[in-house]
C-alpha cells in the first residue's frame, strides 16, 4: 500500500472542500450547458440534456440559484447556456444577470430544453448535446460534477480523456483510518487554516439566513421553536436550516464534502456549534473539523458520489467523531461514535435533493449526538449486533458493501417511484 503522506491528505481536503453555489447535481447540469455554450458560440436553438437517474433525483426538484424560483434540469442547463460562466466551477451561475433569466424563460416555454433518462451504469453521467443552425457541441461530465471526459463539435473531437473503470478525479485509495487520526492530531494548522476558516464561514452565513428566513419545510427553524436552545438541538437546527436554505433557493455558497453541500453542512457545522459551547480553542476546532471532514470523505468515496443511502448519514458519522474530539475522547471513544451512528441511521435512503434532506439531516445528527454520548459514557453496540463488526475500519466497510452493493436495486425502485409515480 502507498505510504500516506500529509500531503496526500492536504490534497483531498484541497480537493473535497471548494466553494459550490446550490444543490451540486443542477450546478453540475448548468457547468455542463455553459461548457457546451462557450464551444457552440451561440444561444443554442435546442439543448437535450441526458442525464444518469442518480442526477434526475437529485435535480429534478430543487430551486436553482440565481433564477428567482425556477426548479430542475431544464431550468439549470437554460441558464446555464445562456448565463453561466463556467471558468467559476461550481460556481457557474453567480454571474447570471436578469437579462438571462428572460432569455432562459422564453427557452424554457418554448421547450428548446429536453430531458432524457442516459443509459448508463454511472451514477453521475451527464450529457449536453446543443445546436444551432449546423452546428453541434456534444459534451460528456462523468464521475464528478466537474468532470469533462469528452467534448465533441461538428463530429470532431476537441476533447477526450479516458478513465478507468474505478478511477474519479483522485486516487484516495491509500486513505484509511490510521492516517486520519495520525493527520488529525499532528498536521500544521497553518497548512489547512484557509480551507477550515472558508468552511467554518460560509457554511455558517447560510445556517443563519436559513434561521432567519422562511425556507422551504423550516426544519431548522421549527427545531428551535419547539425543542428549545440546549446545544443538542442548535447542532442539529443549524445544519438543517443550512440546508433549508440551500434547497430552496439561498444565494449564499457552501463549502462542500464529497460533492455535497448537505454534507458540507453536516460534517461542519453541529461542531462548530459544540465548540461554541465547549469554548474549544481554534486550534481544537479545526482539528476536530478536519477529522469530521475525513471521516466522512473516507466512507464516501468508496460508496460513490450518489447512491440510494443518504449521504447525511455519513457525514453525520463524520461530524459525531468530531464532536467526540471535541468532548475530550480518546481514540476507542471517537470509532465507538462512528460505529453507534452508523448502527443507528445507516438504512436512510436518498430520494434526491428536496427540502427533505433538511429533516434527514436533523436525524443523522441527532443520531450522531447520542452516539457521541453513549461513546463517552462507555457504551458501543456489540460486534454481531446488526451489521456491527468487531472494529470500526470493519464496520465501515460493511457499510460501504450495504451502500454501494446492497442498494442497487433500492436506487431504481427510488427512482421508478419518482419520476413514473409507480
Amino acid at each position: 500500500m502507498q505510504k500516506v503522506t500529509e500531503k496526500h491528505l492536504i490534497h483531498i481536503l484541497e480537493t473535497e472542500l471548494v466553494k459550490a453555489l446550490g444543490c451540486t447535481e443542477p450546478i453540475a447540469i448548468a457547468f455542463a450547458s455553459a461548457t457546451a455554450k462557450r464551444y457552440l458560440g451561440a444561444v443554442p436553438e435546442t439543448i437535450i440534456i441526458s442525464c444518469s437517474g442518480n442526477i434526475i433525483k437529485n435535480a429534478k426538484a430543487v430551486v436553482v440559484p440565481m433564477t428567482g424560483g425556477m426548479r430542475g434540469i431544464e431550468a439549470a442547463s437554460a441558464v446555464g447556456a445562456v448565463g453561466g460562466d463556467p471558468d467559476r466551477g461550481l460556481e457557474v451561475l453567480t454571474t447570471v444577470a436578469e437579462q438571462d433569466l428572460q432569455i432562459a424563460k422564453i427557452m424554457l416555454q418554448e421547450k428548446i430544453c429536453q430531458v432524457e433518462l442516459l443509459d448508463t451504469r454511472e451514477k453521475l453521467h451527464i450529457v449536453v448535446t446543443m445546436r444551432q443552425g449546423k452546428d453541434e457541441v456534444k459534451l460528456e461530465l462523468l464521475r464528478t460534477h466537474l468532470g469533462i471526459v469528452k467534448i465533441e463539435k461538428n463530429g470532431q473531437i476537441l476533447f477526450e480523456r479516458e478513465l478507468a473503470a474505478e478511477e474519479e478525479s483522485a486516487d484516495y485509495s491509500y486513505l484509511d483510518m490510521d492516517s486520519i487520526f495520525e493527520f488529525t492530531e499532528h498536521v500544521n494548522i497553518k497548512k489547512i487554516r484557509g480551507l477550515i476558516e472558508e468552511q467554518i464561514q460560509c457554511n455558517t452565513n447560510i445556517a443563519r439566513d436559513g434561521l432567519s428566513n422562511c425556507y422551504g419545510a423550516q426544519i431548522g427553524k421549527t427545531l428551535l421553536e419547539v425543542y428549545g436552545d440546549d446545544v443538542k438541538i442548535r447542532a442539529k437546527a443549524v445544519a438543517a436550516a443550512g440546508s433549508d436554505a440551500r434547497m430552496n433557493g439561498c444565494e449564499l455558497p457552501v463549502v462542500i464534502n464529497s460533492g455535497s453541500g448537505n454534507q458540507g453542512m453536516t460534517v461542519s457545522l453541529p461542531v462548530i456549534e459544540y465548540a461554541k459551547t465547549l469554548r474549544s480553542s481554534e486550534e481544537e476546532l479545526y482539528r476536530a473539523l478536519v477529522l469530521s471532514n475525513l471521516i466522512a470523505i473516507y466512507q464516501k468515496y468508496r460508496m460513490g458520489r450518489l447512491s440510494a443511502y443518504c449521504g447525511a448519514v455519513s457525514a453525520a458519522a463524520g461530524a459525531g467523531a468530531g464532536i467526540t474530539y471535541l468532548m475530550g475522547g480518546t481514540r476507542e471513544q471517537i470509532e465507538h461514535t462512528i460505529i453507534n451512528t452508523l448502527a443507528n441511521t445507516s438504512g436512510i435512503v436518498c430520494d434526491g435533493a428536496s427540502a427533505s434532506c433538511a429533516a434527514k439531516i436533523a436525524s443523522s445528527v441527532d443520531a450522531a449526538i447520542m452516539a457521541s454520548y453513549l461513546s463517552m459514557n462507555g457504551h458501543v453496540f456489540l460486534p454481531g449486533e446488526g451489521i456491527v463488526k468487531e472494529n470500526v475500519q470493519k464496520t465501515v466497510d460493511g457499510v460501504v458493501t450495504l451502500a454501494k452493493d446492497g442498494m442497487k436495486e433500492t436506487d431504481e425502485v427510488i427512482l421508478n417511484i419518482m419520476v413514473q409515480g409507480s
